[in-house]
C-alpha cells in the first residue's frame, strides 16, 4: 500500500476534509488516466474523475482492504464513466450488427505508430464507439456485460466494436500514410 494510504482512508471514513484533499491529490492523476478513455476531452474526463472521487468519498465504508485500493477506485470511476455516457445519452451512432462489414487490414501498420498516435486515433471515435471498444477491448467486458451496463442489446454492442475498429483501422491507415 501507498504509505499514508491507510492513514488518509481512515480519515476519509470520518470525513476529514485534509484526508480527502490528500487522497485527491496522490489519485487525480490516476483518476485521469482511467477517466480519459471513456471520455470526448480532458474536460469531460475531469467532470467524470470529479463525480468518481465523490462516490469514493461517500463509499470508502466500503472498501475492503484485502483488495487492491487502486483497483477499487479503477472500478468505481469506470462505473461512473459509464453513468455519465448513459445520464447524456450518447447513443446516436449505434446500429445492429447486421449493417455492419467488416474489412481486412494490415496489422504492421500498428508496428509503425507510437502508443501516442493510437491514443488519439481511439480518441478520434465516437462516443459510443469509444466506450464500447474500450470496455470491451481494454477493459475485458463481454457484449452481454457492455449491454447490461449500457442498455444496449448484445448485439448492438457488437455492431459497435465492430464499427469501432473498423473506423480505427481507418485513422491509422489515414496516419501511417
Amino acid at each position: 500500500m501507498v504509505e499514508g494510504l491507510i492513514p488518509m482512508i481512515e480519515g476519509c471514513k470520518s470525513n476529514d476534509r485534509s484526508a480527502q484533499e490528500a487522497l485527491y491529490r496522490e489519485y487525480y492523476g490516476y483518476a485521469m488516466s482511467v477517466c480519459l478513455p471513456y471520455s470526448n476531452d480532458r474536460t469531460e474526463a475531469e467532470e467524470i474523475a470529479q463525480d468518481g472521487f465523490m462516490k469514493i468519498f461517500k463509499k470508502i465504508d466500503q472498501y475492503n482492504d484485502e483488495y487492491g485500493f487502486k483497483s477499487w477506485m479503477r472500478r468505481i470511476f469506470i462505473n461512473t464513466a459509464i453513468d455519465y455516457f448513459r445520464s447524456n445519452k450518447k447513443h446516436s451512432n449505434m446500429t445492429d450488427i447486421e449493417e455492419v462489414q467488416i474489412e481486412d487490414f494490415d496489422n504492421s501498420i500498428i508496428d509503425k505508430l507510437s502508443g501516442e498516435e493510437i491514443t488519439e486515433a481511439v480518441q478520434k471515435l465516437t462516443p459510443v464507439y469509444r466506450m464500447v471498444f474500450h470496455m470491451n477491448v481494454i477493459e475485458g467486458y463481454n457484449h452481454k456485460e457492455i449491454g447490461e451496463k449500457l442498455g444496449i442489446t448484445e448485439a448492438t454492442s457488437r455492431s459497435n466494436l465492430a464499427k469501432a475498429r473498423n473506423k480505427l483501422k481507418e485513422v491509422l491507415r489515414h496516419l501511417v500514410n
